[in-house]
């Protein structure tokens, strides 16, 4: 008889080793993120943490072609670390009730995504019905206080409309003509930005008159704001933009001349465009 092979030892496949670890200002917990409504701590640091499992190499290959952080570039020294906006917002949504102690933290993040988060947080609480004119106010104060912190384009998109231009409406505006002057340009952008909620209640004056103070600004970002706004503003009014345009289409800056004409007719925008 002849004897019963020997079965072939299997190799064993090599193990994978270990992606290493980003350099962020947390570790990764084993945990998913808590969805909206199920946070259990209301702080900084587990923000943090969720914002970390979202994290996509992907998503940061976007983010730096997208937004100019090289030297000499608006965003310089600005950190990314791979975060779709839109997961930032909603994560930010389940922890909106965070205080404002621990969103100031967020603040002071380097990551931009954090900061992000922060004004989020920050927005989602001045636009609840249930937020007191006191928290408002505590909003408010923030946002001017740390604005050294709220200094990318899109920090004072996402949050200036609700936090500043609400609680601005029935209170003079002064700060905004004051912001409107300010060397720091995205001190200069929420001056305009807030005013798209004056818009929303059809108060247009103080787009136009902020507008016309930034017409010799030298910062393409402001040029955009001050023409979309003017723009939105003229939806409401379009004898108010045209007077604008009529009077400031010769000598405004063209990047700002384009947004405001936008949503005109062919006519029109090739008339003001040969000003």
């Amino acid at each position: 008889m002849s004897a019963t092979p020997k079965p072939k030892a299997t190799k064993k496949a090599p193990a994978k080793k270990a992606a290493p670890k980003r350099a962020t200002e947390s570790i990764s917990p084993k945990a998913k993120p808590a969805p909206a409504g199920k946070v259990q701590s209301l702080t900084a640091k587990d923000f943090l943490e969720a914002l970390e499992l979202l994290v996509s190499e992907e998503e940061l290959k976007k983010i730096q072609r997208y937004f100019k952080s090289g030297e000499g570039q608006y965003g310089e020294g600005d950190i990314f670390i791979g975060v779709r906006m839109g997961e930032v917002f909603t994560l930010a949504k389940a922890y909106m009730k965070m205080p404002l102690k621990e969103i100031e933290k967020l603040l002071e993040s380097k990551i931009h995504e954090a900061r992000a988060g922060a004004v989020s947080m920050m927005d989602f609480q001045a636009r609840d019905k249930k937020t007191t004119e006191a928290q408002k106010k505590e909003l408010f104060d923030l946002y001017i206080r740390r604005h050294d912190r709220i200094n990318n384009w899109d920090l004072v998109d996402r949050s200036a409309q609700f936090v500043v231009g609400a609680y601005l409406f029935d209170k003079p505006r002064t700060i905004l003509y004051k912001l409107a002057k300010s060397k720091n340009v995205w001190e200069r952008r929420t001056a305009i930005v807030s005013t798209g909620y004056f818009i929303r209640k059809r108060q247009l004056e103080d787009t136009f008159k902020i507008a016309e103070t930034l017409l010799k600004d030298q910062h393409d970002l402001i040029h955009k704001a001050a023409g979309g706004w003017v723009r939105e503003a003229g939806k409401q009014n379009k004898q108010l933009l045209l007077s604008f345009l009529d009077k400031h289409a010769a000598t405004m800056p063209r990047t700002m001349l384009r947004y405001a004409i936008e949503h005109l007719d062919s006519k029109l925008k090739k008339n003001y465009m040969d000003k």
